[in-house]
């Protein structure tokens, strides 16, 4: 199959609302062109660059790696590495890419961000378990964070 990795990096990338030049950026040792040469199965990436990619994008890092583990490049690829035959650290069990909507990608940025008591907080709301508990911790740790500026 012809550049499977390339064609999913180019859908995360534009679903994710980013220019190859915004994507570069937030990719150590790609530029715009490399990204391009990418989508284009033309450029192989290292396995670091993808999970970079996928944290971007939003996109599961086991989609990517396995895509690019799948998939055959150009005669004229110029590769950085060959890819690992270790597993991804990506704790998904889906086997293929999950699209998100704006709203879930942002929900997935914040918990990103967040630090372990709020994600705790979180996972106890979306779980249905201590929820009062849960969205008054939420709700005064809030008010605290506002009286304090």
């Amino acid at each position: 199959m012809a550049n499977k990795v390339g064609k999913l990096i180019k859908q995360a990338r534009t679903e994710a609302g980013l220019t190859q030049e915004q994507l570069a950026r937030k990719v150590k040792g790609v530029d715009a062109s490399d990204i391009s040469k990418a989508e284009r199965g033309q450029l192989k990436l290292t396995n670091d660059q993808l999970k970079q990619i996928a944290k971007a994008t939003g996109v599961t890092q086991k989609s990517l790696i396995e895509a690019a583990a799948s998939s055959s490049y150009s005669s004229s690829s110029s590769s950085s590495s060959k890819p690992s035959s270790s597993s991804s650290s990506s704790s998904s069990s889906s086997k293929t890419s999950m699209k998100l909507t704006a709203t879930e990608k942002r929900l997935v940025e914040l918990y990103r961000k967040a630090d372990s008591d709020k994600k705790k907080q979180a996972m106890s709301v979306l779980k249905g378990t201590d929820v009062a508990d849960a969205v008054g911790d939420f709700l005064g740790s809030a008010i605290d964070s506002l009286f304090k500026k």
